[in-house]
């Protein structure tokens, strides 16, 4: 797979999973660790978008810088 392709996801992940799915996430149940479906989606993609970023750091940093 490209890897221009690959950052371009990372990128567009996070967004799509906060943004664009959060709609069908709209629920109160069930309950997941205790928190609402909605509130447990949010807090999901709080812990998962410093990954996502962390990645794309990880895949230029190891490039030198270049792209």
């Amino acid at each position: 797979m490209n890897k221009k392709l690959i950052l371009a996801l990372l990128i567009a992940i996070p967004f799509i999973g906060q943004l664009a799915l959060l709609p069908f996430a709209n629920r109160i149940h069930p309950f997941v660790i205790g928190l609402p479906f909605f509130h447990f989606w949010l807090l999901l993609w709080i812990v998962l978008t410093p990954v996502c970023t962390f990645i794309i750091y990880q895949m230029q940093h190891s490039n030198g810088g270049t792209d």
